[in-house]
């Protein structure tokens, strides 16, 4: 479903039962995979890719170099970035740099199950790992371990968490989870590894 007041340039680049809602913008070249909620004010730029069963919420910014997997949770006025050292590309200082791609843009990956919490920021160049959670307000400069909870600015680790999302209060291959009892051992420990982008 998309509403009649959203923006989707390429309606055929946005899956099955995927809703998007009203004043979204969905550019030409950006992908959306299946069962995903786009919220209202939410933008994705041409070149970032959204896996299936994604919730983005309202006014979140997805530029081009994002990739999120499936299962994914982005909360409310979330920011995402893709330039370490931007300037405006108008700017005849900066001309050069932005003629070619590679020098600027960074890409980024949100791998399956990470949960972002309302208004966090997401640096450029960066893994966040599978499961992991990122606090409200957190501003993400370096790469999260898998199922990590990480808060502040800049975003630092305090904890793991489980898959159903509860804090382990202890490392993740090492815990069993008290709320859904999930075994430490159930976890895949591959999934630990910076995935190799294509």
């Amino acid at each position: 479903m998309i509403h009649p007041k959203a923006l989707v340039d390429d309606s055929e680049a946005i899956g099955c039962e995927t809703n998007v809602w009203a004043f979204a913008h969905v550019m030409a070249g950006a992908r959306i995979g299946d069962h995903c909620s786009v919220g209202d004010h939410a933008f994705v730029e041409s070149g970032a890719v959204v896996g299936n069963r994604v919730t983005i919420k309202n006014s979140v910014l997805i530029w081009e170099g994002v990739v999120i997997e499936d299962d994914v949770f982005v909360g409310p006025a979330v920011v995402f970035t893709n330039d370490r050292f931007p300037r405006s590309p108008r700017a005849a200082i900066a001309s050069s740099k932005y003629s070619v791609k590679s020098n600027w843009l960074e890409e980024t990956l949100v791998r399956q199950g990470c949960s972002i919490g309302a208004s966090a920021t997401i640096g450029p160049g960066i893994v966040l790992g599978p499961y992991c959670m990122i606090g409200a307000g957190a501003v993400v400069t370096h790469d999260v371990e898998p199922y990590s909870l990480v808060v502040g600015a800049p975003a630092r680790r305090i904890d793991s968490v489980c898959s159903c999302g509860q804090r382990l209060f202890g490392h993740y291959l090492r815990t069993d989870c008290m709320s859904c009892g999930e075994s430490a051992t159930s976890r895949d420990p591959l999934k630990s590894a910076r995935t190799t982008r294509a």
